[in-house]
């Protein structure tokens, strides 16, 4: 099997695992944006304090399958598509032009005379990799964004039960209408700086663990994959935020007050979630405590509407 053919097939596979899994990324994305149709229930911590918890993913892909059925749960899957099928083309373009600039500037240098420590070698490879990981990914988010919008759009319509972002071309449209150009890129800065965050703190403790702690092949693939789940967990709040945006005066219910209040930007909706302290919403899929108002009555906790 070829390099091309395995590239072919990982992509595939990669794609298969995300139709199957839609209806949890559809659920998650309800939680994102803050809709909560199913009631909290009194319960209590480790540590045995009273606490009200949250429907798990599970339940609430039930939920959505008892109200549309199980195509419903597939609901905005093809713009994720669209979107998945972009976000590759773009990345691949980006990398193989920025590996052609980057052994252009090489070779320049080896004709120069230029000789370096390994120690230099090493970080100079660090950053070449940095460089190329963030112009990559930063052009396959903003390719492939418009698609991304519509498919939460048309996920969000499950709040309000509209369905003015249903067919594909008909979403563009619609965001167009709605939005104008700029509502095919509602959430874009948050989510760039969230991926260009996680990307930068992922390659610089891996390269200084590897550097200056580990340097063992093994050991590394555990240190990398725990290093990726902290940065992804930091920058979590951004992916949040970009949703949010999303459907944020959109038209639809989902983004309209009562359910959310009409943001002036990005820095005003971080603000209101953090406040409220919403900013981790959906991040955990399994033990989901509630966490806006409530009292403690008779030694349960009640919920303040």
């Amino acid at each position: 099997m070829t390099q091309l053919d395995e590239q072919i097939l990982v992509g595939t596979v990669s794609r298969l695992i995300n139709i199957v899994s839609h209806p949890i990324e559809y659920a998650r994305v309800l939680m994102q944006i803050g809709h909560e149709p199913i009631l909290p229930r009194p319960t209590t911590t480790l540590f045995r304090r009273p606490a009200l918890v949250l429907p798990n993913v599970f339940e609430y892909v039930k939920y959505i399958k008892n109200v549309d059925g199980i195509s419903g749960c597939y609901r905005g899957v093809i713009p994720k598509m669209c979107a998945d099928s972009i976000s590759a083309v773009a990345f691949n373009k980006t990398l193989k032009s920025v590996k052609k600039l980057m052994n252009d500037m090489n070779k320049e240098k080896k004709e120069e005379g230029k000789e370096e420590s390994e120690e230099d070698e090493r970080y100079k490879i660090f950053i070449y990799e940095l460089i190329q990981s963030l112009s990559c990914r930063m052009v396959a988010i903003v390719a492939s964004h418009p698609f991304d919008v519509i498919s939460i759009r048309m996920m969000a319509q499950f709040v309000g039960r509209e369905t003015k972002y249903n067919g594909l071309f008909r979403s563009i449209m619609e965001v167009y209408k709605e939005n104008g150009v700029m509502g095919y890129y509602a959430g874009l800065v948050p989510r760039l700086i969230g991926n260009a965050a996680a990307i930068i703190l992922f390659s610089t403790f891996s390269y200084l663990i590897d550097r200056y702690i580990l340097n063992d092949e093994v050991t590394k693939v555990y240190v990398d994959a725990t290093i990726r789940v902290i940065a992804t967990t930091v920058t979590y709040p951004y992916l949040v935020v970009s949703h949010s945006m999303a459907v944020n005066n959109c038209g639809l219910v989902a983004g309209l007050p009562p359910h959310m209040p009409i943001y002036t930007g990005w820095l005003d909706c971080w603000s209101h979630l953090s406040a409220t302290k919403q900013l981790q919403r959906g991040q955990s899929l399994i033990w989901r405590y509630y966490a806006g108002q409530q009292i403690i009555r008779n030694g349960k906790p009640i919920v303040l509407h």
